[in-house]
Order: structure tokens, then C-alpha cells, then sequence
């Protein structure tokens, strides 16, 4: 035998009698995944355990502020349809009372009540704490409050009114503190209830032309963290809704003065009708989950924000840890495609200004 034979066949019986070394990592490998594995679905099967118990609409009194149209009204029938008592708050009485027809028609039984009142949420917290009592007194303490009250500007920082950043914060921001302030003392003494701040998908990125528009709605995440940390040992919970652009009589209006920048970045996005997004919300509200998103934009919006957030289960959390990466380069993309559209708008403005210039 030569030697070039001998040294191999002394390598083979190596290899054969060290081969659990070899393999070693690969066992290894397999034992972590099933140890993860394991681990998920323990997760997830005590993760109902410690979720909180939904609510209940049927008999609830449910108040909508802003529930004369688009989202908030669609949110009361929503409501209703599961039995619930309805209080619609808005300012303006002729909306609200064929808001109240419209609602009406959902009911499943005929103890259901509808009580309308006509108050601006956003100017005197003594008048909105004194319609609220009389609310509470005629339907009983109210289980849920949807804060929907609010309203929506775009344009470019330098050219909207000093005056209506002041406006915006005044409606969107306080205008859900002043009802949530009035609710808040009853369902603490009463140990339950649901608060759902409707904020925006624009309350979750800053946005070319919502400058005025992005921060009162990114301040209502800030007010519901602080107040749901506050809350949960009441057994209260706090719901925040980033609806996406959703086909409603606010938004049509919106986009008559809406910078082209603005209305090309939110085409990318779909338009949803308030129905869809009122069914997703209210189911989120009353599991009491603290994030409700709509659609996958939505969804992965609301991953890639969560930040310190609360979660309603471990579940929630896993589904957060797992996407954040993927989802953060798909928002890149989304980013450079946004920029793109700025520059390319930017460049087709400042040409059509020089070929004027040349025609003068």
C-alpha cells in the first residue's frame, strides 16, 4: 500500500469515527429552532390569557364626537348594529340630525337610543364636560368614547396661515382631550371602558404639504401612550386609529386645495371606503389593542412605528420583532420613491416658471 493510500484511509476512518463532530453545529441548529418554535406557540396559546376581555356593545353607550359624517358616523352604525347606544356629538345640528336617521336605520332592537348634541369639542372643556353629564344622565356612563372630531390642511409650511397651526392642534388634539378628560373620572370609579383616538396615517410619517395637519395628529399617539400607561390598572383601554385616505366628505375637500406633491404621494396608497374602516377600528377598540391599522400599508406603518408602544399581546410583540427589518427596508423604498416624486415636481415647476419667463 502507498503511502497517498494510506493516508487516505487513515483520514476516512477519521472522518467516520469523529463524524458527530461534524454534525454537531446542524444538531445544534435544530434544537434552537424547535426550542423558538416551542416557544411561539406557548406564545400564542397563553397570549389570550393575559389579552383584555372585550367589550361588550350590546347595551353599551358608545359617544362619537365628529360622528355627524365620514368616519365617525360610519363608526355609530357600526356601534349600533352590535347593540350599543349611541350619543353623536358634531357642531353642525342640520348634519347631525340626518346623522341620527342614518344611524337609526342599523338598529337591532327597538330599546336602542340615538341622542344628538351640537357642540364645538375643541373651544370650552366646561361646556363639553356639562353636555357629556347630560349625556351620561339620560343613557347612562358611557363604555366608549370614539374621539373622531377633526379636520384636515395641506399645503406648503411657508404659505399656510400662522393661525391655523394654532387651529388644528385646537380641533384634533384638543378636541380629544376635552371629551376624554369629561369620561375619564366615571369609567376609572367604574373600573372599564374603551377610548379611541382617530388619528391618521399622516399621524404616523410627516408628509410633503402636512405640516400644520401631521403634528396634531402625531401628538394624539403621544396623549394615548402617557394615558394608557395610566389607565390599564383601571382596566381601561386606549385605542389610537391610523385610518388611511378614506373616501369621505372631509377628504373630498381636502384634496380641492391639496399641493400636487401631496396628492401624487398619497395616490401611491389606495382610497378605502369609511364602512371598511369602521368595522376594522371598532373591532380593534373593543378588544382593546392599542394600534388599529387598515390595509397592508397600514399594517406595516404600524409595525415599523410601534417604537415603546404598548402591545395588548405577546403575539403583537413577536409580530413586530420579526417584521421590523423587512418592513423598514420596504419603507426605504417608499422614501426614495416620495423624494422622487418632491424633486420631479420641483424640476417641472421651476421649467414651466423659465419658459414663461421666455414667452414674456
Amino acid at each position: 500500500m502507498s503511502s497517498e493510500d494510506s493516508f487516505s484511509s487513515e483520514l476516512l476512518n477519521w472522518i467516520s469515527s469523529n463524524s458527530w463532530w461534524l454534525l454537531l453545529p446542524f444538531v445544534m441548529i435544530l434544537v434552537v429552532a424547535a426550542f423558538i418554535v416551542a416557544f411561539v406557540l406557548l406564545l400564542y396559546m397563553i397570549s389570550p390569557l393575559i389579552s383584555p376581555k372585550p367589550l361588550k356593545l350590546n347595551g353599551a353607550h358608545v359617544v362619537v364626537t365628529g360622528g355627524s359624517s365620514g368616519i365617525g358616523k360610519c363608526i355609530a352604525m357600526e356601534c349600533y348594529r352590535q347593540g350599543a347606544f349611541i350619543t353623536l356629538v358634531a357642531r353642525d345640528e342640520h348634519k347631525l340630525v340626518q346623522a341620527k336617521k342614518d344611524v337609526e336605520k342599523c338598529a337591532i332592537n327597538d330599546k336602542q337610543v340615538v341622542l344628538c348634541i351640537s357642540v364645538d369639542v375643541s373651544k370650552d372643556y366646561s361646556q363639553v364636560e356639562s353636555v357629556i353629564k347630560q349625556a351620561q344622565e339620560k343613557l347612562g356612563p358611557v363604555d366608549m368614547l370614539v374621539n373622531c372630531a377633526g379636520t384636515a390642511i395641506s399645503g406648503k409650511f411657508e404659505e399656510v396661515e400662522v393661525d391655523r397651526f394654532k387651529r388644528l392642534m385646537e380641533v384634533n388634539y384638543l378636541g380629544s382631550v376635552y371629551p376624554t378628560r369629561a369620561v375619564i373620572t366615571t369609567m376609572k370609579e367604574r373600573r372599564m371602558g374603551r377610548i379611541m383616538f382617530v388619528s391618521s396615517q399622516a399621524g404616523q410619517i410627516g408628509l410633503f404639504g402636512y405640516t400644520t395637519y401631521s403634528p396634531s395628529k402625531f401628538a394624539l399617539r403621544g396623549l394615548a401612550e402617557a394615558l394608557q400607561m395610566e389607565m390599564k390598572p383601571y382596566n381601561i383601554y386606549v385605542t389610537v386609529a391610523y385610518p388611511p385616505d378614506t373616501d369621505t366628505p372631509g377628504f373630498a375637500e381636502e384634496n380641492k386645495s391639496k399641493p400636487l406633491e401631496t396628492r401624487l404621494i398619497s395616490e401611491t396608497s389606495g382610497v378605502y371606503p369609511p364602512d371598511q374602516v369602521a368595522k376594522i377600528v371598532v373591532k380593534d377598540a373593543v378588544q382593546g389593542n392599542f394600534s388599529s391599522s387598515v390595509g397592508p400599508d397600514g399594517y406595516m406603518l404600524s409595525a415599523l412605528t410601534c417604537g415603546m408602544s404598548p402591545v395588548t399581546s405577546i403575539t403583537e410583540g413577536l409580530q413586530q420583532i420579526v417584521t421590523m427589518g423587512l418592513f423598514r427596508t420596504i419603507a426605504l423604498f417608499y422614501l426614495g420613491s416620495f423624494d422622487s416624486i418632491v424633486r420631479r415636481c420641483m424640476i417641472q415647476r421651476e421649467q414651466s416658471k423659465a419658459s414663461e419667463s421666455k414667452r414674456e
